[in-house]
């Protein structure tokens, strides 16, 4: 529907007013220039009755006088005046009642000049026409007294209007015109106040109307481009937190890793600082040997319900490399922990399916990655090193034993030879029962130290514990009719350097008892983590079994192993088997183990 401007139902309005003023003037005008004329009607027809009278007297007395001639024609002149124009001519029931009169004149004027009328009979003849011409003035004043009440009623009815008209005007004004003007300058306040929620509610189409809705489209805009600026700035804001807070983390984990060495702990905080930069909560970290398939070392999540690998194969996630994948409901990213070519691990990351994350937050992860596979080089190399001093310090052990101690004993050897040679005149059965101990002894002292200068030479290279107990065991078969069995279970755990150590010690010592002393054929070594959480060394042949007082045979065999358990914190027992052959078992908890049992008590 088309909608008038302001303007124009303003002008319309006021067109109104104007009309209604000069229709109620032009009706009161006309309807008073009629009763001006009504009363010059009253007048004239009210003067006819005394005019019909004096000529009537007149002409009985003297019709051919002047007086008589004058008073005729200023009746004549009466009835024919232009008042009665409108009275001859219409057909209204005035006009009729003026013909009527004027006829009842004619009929009097005719007997008159016929002379049928005598004084006597003169008011007689006259009444007739009297009562017209009264019925006449009646009528004319009727009419003049209706034409008053209508210019009276036109005033009221004027009036009412006038005020009705006025009332409307002033409520639409206040309505279409002062409501909306107030409602735009009130919207205009709370923009100018910042307010950019304000809108005008305005119906119409007209000018207040376009300009409510321009407002409010101003103002929308305004809000948009304002709402967007502070967005712009909250995200601004939030990315300089972000990033200062993922700088703060990278310079603390690479502090921490230059000063030491990362432990379990180190890893635990590692994985939580990184949770809160990257505002993750999925994050899991786990850390493999180089020929291992499980993890020794898992940081998960402490929040979540489920076990996140539950139902996933370990080894296929650990060494799948790196990439996205979906898994049920979860999206998961790998960042595989490698340097030059080694491979140490994996970070995982998981989120749902539906969601990705962002490339500031894969950078951060990739980031953290790329530092703890240069931890881990770091310390795989720092270990190394010590694996190399060691080996160094045990060689030049050995060495000096070789240059010295080995020497005396051959010497000492070739004495007791010719001691045996010098004293054969002499008291023989002490001599023979001395010399057989100095031999016996000697003999015992030189396979000792043999067996020390192989252990001193011993070395667990970067190759790891497996491939030096294979090496030494090979050298076994080789040196004896036995057979040697190795069940090697440990691929997964993390051992020191000088744990690695002991354990072949132990290993060494006691195989070399069996090869002496079992009279068997066959000697297994198992070597596996146990559910208490802890390393299990069990060594065990098919001989004759230890005798009851072992420690008389081999003691120094069974000393060391006694005392390199104990460098371990393990205990040690051997003892002979039911089955037959002598068993070697030996249970201890690594360094690794202990330290996640003491991270775990201390959160508790």
């Amino acid at each position: 529907m088309r909608q008038f401007s302001i303007v124009t139902r303003i002008g319309i309005a006021l067109s109104l007013m104007v009309a209604l003023t000069v229709g109620t003037l032009l009706a009161s005008y006309w309807l008073s220039e009629r009763a001006d004329q009504d009363a010059l009607a009253i007048n004239k027809a009210g003067s006819l009755r005394m005019q019909s009278y004096r000529f009537a007297w007149q002409y009985l007395v003297n019709p051919e006088s002047d007086t008589t001639r004058e008073l005729a024609a200023t009746l004549q002149d009466t009835w024919q005046h232009p008042v009665f124009n409108r009275l001859n001519n219409g057909d209204s029931k005035l006009g009729t009642q003026f013909r009527a009169a004027q006829q009842s004149w004619l009929e009097v004027r005719d007997e008159l000049t016929s002379g049928a009328v005598d004084a006597v009979q003169l008011e007689q003849q006259l009444a007739p026409l009297i009562a017209e011409l009264d019925r006449l003035v009646g009528a004319l004043q009727g009419e003049a007294e209706s034409r008053i009440r209508a210019i009276r009623l036109i005033q009221v009815l004027s009036l009412f209007s006038t005020i009705a008209l006025a009332g409307f005007i002033a409520y639409w004004l206040r309505s279409r015109v002062r409501q909306p003007l107030q409602l735009l300058t009130q919207t205009a306040r709370r923009i100018g106040q910042g307010d950019f929620t304000a809108r005008v509610q305005h119906p119409l189409a007209d000018e207040l109307g376009v300009l409510a809705t321009t407002l409010n489209k101003m103002n929308d805009a305004i809000g948009y481009m304002y709402g967007n600026l502070e967005k712009r700035v909250d995200e601004q804001t939030h990315a300089i937190q972000r990033s200062n807070a993922k700088l703060q983390f990278l310079y603390d984990m690479a502090r921490s890793i230059i000063e030491r060495s990362p432990g379990y702990k180190d890893f635990t905080d590692i994985i939580d600082g990184l949770k809160h930069a990257s505002q993750i909560d999925d994050i899991e970290l786990c850390l493999i040997t180089a020929a291992g398939d499980k993890p020794y070392l898992q940081v998960q999540p402490e929040d979540t319900e489920e076990d996140p690998c539950a139902g996933v194969d370990c080894a296929e996630c650990v060494t799948a490399g790196g990439g996205v994948s979906v898994i049920d409901n979860l999206r998961v990213y790998r960042f595989p922990l490698e340097r030059e070519s080694h491979y140490y691990g994996v970070l995982v990351a998981r989120c749902d399916r539906g969601d990705q994350l962002d490339e500031w937050q894969q950078q951060l992860l990739q980031s953290v990655t790329d530092q703890l596979a240069i931890a881990l080089s770091l310390k795989q190399e720092e270990e190394q090193v010590r694996r190399l001093a060691l080996i160094q310090e045990r060689t030049v052990i050995a060495r000096e034993l070789h240059d010295s101690l080995a020497q005396a004993l051959s010497y000492l050897k070739i004495q007791v030879t010719r001691l045996d040679k010098a004293i054969a005149k002499d008291n023989r059965e002490i001599i023979d029962d001395v010399s057989h101990e100095l031999r016996e002894g000697l003999s015992s002292a030189y396979r000792q130290l043999r067996e020390l200068l192989t252990t001193f030479r011993l070395k667990v290279d970067g190759a790891g514990l497996m491939n030096a107990l294979q090496t030494t065991l090979a050298q076994f078969e080789q040196q004896s009719s036995l057979q040697f069995r190795l069940d090697y279970q440990l691929a997964n755990a993390p051992l020191a350097p000088h744990e690695e150590i002991h354990l072949l010690q132990i290993i060494r010592e006691a195989c070399q008892n069996a090869i002496h002393h079992s009279q068997g054929s066959e000697v297994t070594i198992r070597l596996q983590e146990t559910k208490e959480q802890g390393i299990s060394l069990a060594i065990e042949d098919d001989g004759v079994g230890i005798p009851e007082q072992a420690e008389k045979l081999n003691h120094y065999g069974l000393a060391i192993m006694q005392e390199r358990s104990k460098h371990l914190g393990g205990e040690i027992t051997i003892t002979r088997r039911p089955e037959g052959g002598t068993g070697v078992y030996f249970f201890f908890q690594p360094d690794y183990l202990k330290e996640r049992q003491a991270l775990a008590s201390s959160d508790a």
